[in-house]
């Protein structure tokens, strides 16, 4: 996946940052460099993150077309407000909050526009396994098949259930950061979950086995 092309000059590799355990200390002291326009330090940041903010972006737009522009104006976003950052919560959480904001914004615009979005992406759900890697000559395709009903699936979800699936599937996130960049509590993530999983198992009974 190409790098985002940020219009701030070719830049030196980075200087290297302290070799923290925690990877949240990492983002926390990138970011006060960031917050005094070390573009060396912001290069690093994007580095660390893009990948995860295009595959979120591309897996809640169900569009990977504009993923990258999206992502693009998510760290602008970070750089043009990283003076009034505080490390009041963990750097991804405000990353993932900014990150669907946007989506959300592009979402309600494309609903207006009536605009229908494509889909084109072959990642694993993060839910259950949907099909064995098999030796018959079809099980590619009906692997390749059985991950784009996921991902229609998964698309089919209200924006809430949605993003919740994907940060806990995808990104990995623990319902805590889930509640903060949804602005909501661990309960109603739980239950977002939960009713997504049931909306998910109903809609793939076919290729799930339920």
């Amino acid at each position: 996946m190409s790098a985002i092309a940020f219009s701030i000059g070719n830049l030196e590799m980075p200087e290297s940052t302290p070799n923290y355990d925690d990877p949240n200390a990492i983002d926390v002291a990138l970011m006060k460099r960031v917050a005094v326009e070390d573009e060396r330090a912001f290069r690093e940041l994007v580095e660390r993150h893009q990948n995860a903010v295009i595959g979120t972006v591309a897996k809640m737009l169900g569009d990977r077309s504009e993923a990258e522009d999206i992502a693009q104006r998510v760290f602008l976003r970070v750089w043009k407000h990283a003076k009034r950052w505080r490390p009041d919560a963990k750097f991804t959480t405000y990353l993932f909050t900014i990150t669907r904001n946007l989506v959300y914004n592009e979402s309600r615009r494309r609903s207006r526009r009536k605009e229908v979005s494509s889909d084109e992406r072959s990642e694993e759900s993060g839910f259950e396994t949907v099909a064995d890697a098999r030796s018959e000559p079809d099980a590619e395709a009906l692997k390749s098949e059985m991950h784009e009903e996921i991902d229609q699936a998964i698309q089919s979800l209200p924006e809430a259930q949605r993003t919740a699936v994907i940060l806990y599937s995808y990104e990995s996130m623990p319902y805590e950061e889930i509640a903060k960049v949804l602005n909501s509590s661990v309960s109603s993530v739980k239950s977002l979950l939960f009713r997504a999983r049931g909306t998910l198992r109903e809609k793939l009974s076919q290729h799930m086995g339920y």
